[in-house]
């Protein structure tokens, strides 16, 4: 109330997949890499699990329309 913020639906989840993505994003260059210490830190049992929660899967799939040309 002090300083009148208007912050949405916030959680300790929110900062851990905006880490994850952060991380995913910085290391370009060794993507795979990073996916496996990810999927180590957030103890999933698959990178195609940590994938799919940092919503990377779902961008593989919407790049493919990319390619398209009309």
């Amino acid at each position: 109330r002090k300083y009148r913020l208007h912050i949405g639906n916030f959680s300790c989840h929110s900062l851990r997949k905006t880490f994850g993505r952060q991380v995913y994003n910085m290391n370009s260059e060794s993507s795979e890499l990073a996916l496996v210490k990810l999927m180590e830190l957030f103890n999933h049992s698959s990178v195609s699990i940590t994938k799919r929660y940092l919503g990377l899967r779902q961008e593989e799939l919407l790049n493919t329309y990319d390619c398209l040309s009309f």
